[in-house]
């Protein structure tokens, strides 16, 4: 009857507003539109966890099959020559442009983000992104595919980013593609920017490499897997892209599939007491600023057990942790852009960054969304615009195009 198809109606109604609708904090802009981008995410984070607590398949490997759905040929057009190859063995997406320039290109080498277990340069957001910016740049732009944890741990996805970067900076490489090696810079978001800022790092300290970079870019990295409560780890929490118990399984997929670290993460209680000196290198009660800690009561971790650190030791790596570098290391670094967001849990990780490279005289751009949630820059191609990814993605390609 009529009465009882409008409950139905009212009743499927109900729930699919309740579905949709995520509280949002008062500076969001264009709320309902975040609401729907963010809604396939977060309906595939359900489906992965229902499959992973049935044990039918891994919450990562579920997650991989659904995001093949986004995967996209590579297309060349009538300024970018765009193919699939490998630089050193690792697969890439390479675009290169096609107007004659009368002295050399510059270069970016980008990494994506997804946590090191997810992503790739095929996906349509990572595409478009890497495309604009080899057509705003006039750059010859390299997409990295670097392995993929739950099958690849620590340190594998920096071995990929690595030799693809040190592949790129060979003199015969670089004028292979008309780059010019004074003007070759690094890239990524999220995981792909701590790999970025790790690169930076040891290509500073390398003697093989002949060439060094001219820049970093850094966009919302993760940066330390020390402390897990700080404030922006506490305010954001729940957020709908990358909540902290994600960010959590994240870091601890990296290192290994064993679960116990993972809980050890959780509760902030996994660095060893032999490794507390670390702990002043992310103090956020001395590294962001006072409205950042408003309302927080900095106390130092509890400390974890010896073995785990022992069986896990990528955490405590300066190659997995970039804010655990020494003053003096930072002080090699090149110019560095970052971009940190709002509403992010790991807001803390880029300001205390920015904070330490500063303090060792890095020429430094640190551009802050305090309206932005993590992973907005990747919301500009096709339905799922966002003014604010827009700003976001102006914001890094006019600061590479000035300086770069």
């Amino acid at each position: 009857d009529m009465g009882a198809k409008l409950r139905l109606l009212c009743f499927t109604s109900a729930l699919l507003a309740y579905y949709f609708y995520i509280p949002m904090p008062e500076d969001y802009e264009e709320p309902w539109k975040t609401m729907l981008v963010l809604t396939p995410f977060r309906t595939a984070g359900h489906l992965a966890s229902i499959a992973d607590q049935l044990g039918l398949m891994h919450y990562m490997d579920v997650m991989k099959v659904i995001m093949r759905a986004e995967y996209i040929a590579p297309t060349s057009d009538e300024n970018l020559t765009v193919t699939d190859t490998e630089f050193s063995g690792v697969p890439v997406r390479l675009f290169v442009p096609k107007k004659e320039t009368g002295g050399l290109r510059r270069a970016v080498i980008y990494f994506h983000g997804g946590g090191w277990c997810l992503g790739d340069a095929a996906l349509k957001n990572y595409d478009y992104l890497t495309r604009w910016t080899s057509n705003k740049l006039n750059a010859v732009v390299v997409s990295v595919n670097y392995r993929l944890a739950p099958e690849h741990h620590f340190p594998a996805q920096f071995e990929d980013v690595y030799s693809v970067t040190k592949f790129l900076l060979q003199s015969k490489v670089l004028s292979q593609y008309n780059v010019d090696p004074n003007r070759v810079c690094v890239a990524g978001d999220s995981a792909g920017g701590n790999l970025a800022a790790a690169v930076a790092q040891q290509l500073s300290v390398d003697p093989e490499v002949q060439t060094q970079l001219k820049a970093q870019a850094l966009l919302y990295p993760a940066l330390q897997a020390l402390d897990l409560q700080s404030p922006s780890y506490k305010e954001n929490k729940d957020d709908p892209l990358l909540s902290r118990s994600l960010m959590v399984r994240f870091w601890s997929e990296y290192f290994t599939t064993d679960a116990s670290l993972r809980e050890a993460m959780d509760s902030n209680r996994h660095v060893p007491a032999s490794s507390t000196h670390l702990f002043q290198l992310v103090n956020w009660s001395s590294l962001l600023p006072a409205e950042m800690r408003k309302g927080h009561l900095y106390s130092t971790p509890t400390h974890g057990s010896p073995e785990l650190a022992h069986k896990h030791p990528g955490f405590l790596d300066v190659r997995a942790a970039p804010l655990l570098a020494s003053d003096a290391h930072l002080r090699r670094l090149p110019l560095t852009y970052l971009l940190t967001c709002g509403h992010d849990v790991l807001r803390d990780d880029g300001v205390m960054y920015a904070t330490r490279l500063r303090a060792a005289g890095v020429p430094l751009a640190h551009h802050h969304f305090k309206e932005a949630f993590h992973g907005a820059m990747m919301f500009v191609s096709s339905l799922g615009e966002l003014a604010v990814g827009h700003r976001m993605l102006d914001s890094y390609t006019e600061w590479l195009d000035k300086n770069l």
